[in-house]
């Protein structure tokens, strides 16, 4: 069902950065907290030496140091000192969001660990591009559809005009077809990054991200319904990391202490939201958007955890899920042919290994 939310943005601000216009903040105090440890602190001497031979480990970022899940968890358990408990060596790097150049530079080497949705995964590897899936934090994807609030149903869009950022997302059509919708009867255009073309009337729809325009909007203090792909049976993924296959076959066990401090640091930037935000401001500089990229992560956390299964780990790749998004892919001529072999471009292992049921091990073994 769609999401009734406030939201909104000023015309001066790029939405597809997300970064508004606020100063650099100053270099953050050390965190006061038990869990930022001197290095090895919360590892085996063994296990230390093991990691510490995988050498540096870099962390491409999907988009730049927004505060999404899968960046923000990343940045805080660098700054926490939580990679140097483990004896990782890690530097993060940010992305410009293109994930064909992300999918590349991982599986050349050039990176070790990067964000890369579940869909554009098995986009690369179709395209002989190969990469591992290890993690994913949702099924629920990030593109949506915005309406104004007297939309009550998507069949109500027939003969609109729908705003798109040069594409209709295929999510977003999926979602249409599956509600009763003609798509062929709404008109589409092609608009720029200001989001209030919607409520002032300029459009009828508009294509975005559940963690962007939609908190733009409310910040504008204008009202606008959310529809999501998800609640229409459409798959996807959020907050997903891949790894360089040949580095993961040889440091499994870095691979497993990388996501296991990512992870630890979920939480803490649930609890401490401004905190690690002002830790991805501080690595932006200057024109860092802080209180829009702290609504950026309580909805991305929100969605996880309002949509993971009581069953399965945070982090954990759903292995139905990666079958429904081949599937996708093929019905909506994004690859070919489904490949046989889809579940091999996963990895489930890394993840499984660092937790007790639902309960993450840390320390580490």
């Amino acid at each position: 069902m769609p999401a009734r939310t406030r939201l909104a943005i000023t015309a001066t601000v790029v939405a597809a950065l997300a970064f508004g216009l606020t100063a650099c903040s100053p270099t953050p105090a050390a965190p006061d907290t038990t869990d930022a440890a001197a290095a090895g602190s919360a590892i085996s001497d063994e296990r230390c030496e093991q990691n510490k031979a995988a050498g540096k480990i870099n962390f491409l970022t999907g988009y730049f140091y927004q505060a999404s899940a899968s960046i923000l968890n990343t940045v805080a358990a660098k700054e926490l000192g939580y990679f140097d408990a483990l004896c990782l060596d890690v530097e993060i790097q940010p992305g410009t969001g293109d994930t064909g150049e992300n999918a590349q530079l991982l599986a050349s080497g050039q990176v070790t660990f990067t964000g890369v949705g579940e869909q554009n995964l098995i986009q690369a590897q179709d395209n002989g591009i190969d990469i591992l899936g290890i993690s994913s934090l949702s099924n629920v994807g990030l593109e949506i559809l915005m309406t104004n609030t007297d939309v009550k149903d998507l069949k109500d869009l027939d003969g609109t005009i729908l705003g798109q950022k040069g594409n209709m997302p295929p999510a977003v059509e999926a979602m249409l077809t599956n509600a009763g919708a003609d798509v062929s009867s709404i008109q589409q255009v092609v608009v720029g990054y200001d989001p209030t073309i919607l409520p002032r009337g300029q459009v009828d729809s508009l294509t975005g991200f559940i963690s962007n325009e939609p908190n733009l909007l409310e910040a504008a203090d204008f009202d606008v319904t959310v529809w999501r792909p998800f609640d229409y049976g459409v798959p996807s993924s959020l907050g997903s990391v891949a790894v360089n296959p040949d580095f993961a076959a040889e440091n499994p066990t870095a691979v497993e202490d990388f996501m296991r401090a990512s992870l630890h640091a979920i939480d803490y930037c649930d609890e401490n939201t401004a905190e690690c935000v002002e830790f991805a401001n501080v690595l932006s500089g200057e024109g860092y958007d802080v209180d829009h990229n702290i609504k950026i992560w309580g909805t991305e956390s929100d969605i996880i955890r309002e949509n993971q299964p009581e069953d399965r780990p945070i982090g954990m790749i759903d292995t139905a899920n990666v079958d429904a998004i081949s599937d996708f892919l093929v019905e909506t001529d994004q690859i070919s042919e489904a490949p046989a072999d889809v579940q091999s471009y996963f990895d489930t292992s890394f993840v499984e290994n660092i937790y007790d049921g639902t309960t993450l091990i840390w320390p580490a073994p």
